[in-house]
């Protein structure tokens, strides 16, 4: 059983508190990491990975996807991969980051018609995958990167996310 260690930092005081999110965090991951090595093979260090889960806010948020991404704009998460690794390869002791922005979240999951804990679990579910090195960038990377998240979210017990969408 794939375990991971967690690290969380809370910089937005509506993200509640930190021993939540992190009982979450490592809930949902966990899970996708145990997921992906019994479905997919996927091997992992012997020793737990790290991830670091931030929980910001739409400013701060912005001002690193700027800076990383020369979009100054807010957006829902992003993932910075400590190594570059390839879908299915093993991934080194520290996997990278996951940054996710409150108020997007909040936005998009009354837009989506979601609750905002169904929306986030989504988001971590991607945001870890591309930590191990998928994509959604071309037409057939975006197709087995969602077909992979819709998997492990209806293990959760989670609808299709994408369900009547184009792949992003």
């Amino acid at each position: 059983m794939t375990k991971l260690d967690i690290q969380v930092s809370v910089e937005d005081d509506g993200w509640g508190d930190e021993e939540s999110l992190h009982e979450l965090g490592s809930r949902i991951l966990d899970a996708s990491a145990n997921f992906l090595a019994r479905e997919e093979g996927q091997p992992f260090p012997d020793e737990p990975p790290e991830v670091s889960l931030v929980f910001t806010d739409d400013a701060s948020i912005r001002e690193i996807n700027a800076e990383w991404r020369q979009q100054d704009k807010p957006t829902n998460v992003l993932s910075f991969p400590a190594f570059p690794v390839a879908p299915g390869q093993k991934p080194g002791p520290m996997l990278g980051d996951i940054v996710i922005a409150r108020e997007t979240v909040e936005r998009e999951a009354v837009d989506l018609g979601k609750s905002f804990e169904e929306h986030l679990t989504h988001l971590l579910v991607h945001g870890f995958l591309h930590l191990l090195g998928y994509d959604h960038m071309e037409t057939t990377q975006a197709e087995e990167m969602e077909a992979l998240e819709t998997r492990i979210l209806a293990s959760l017990g989670l609808s299709d996310p994408y369900a009547g969408q184009d792949p992003i």
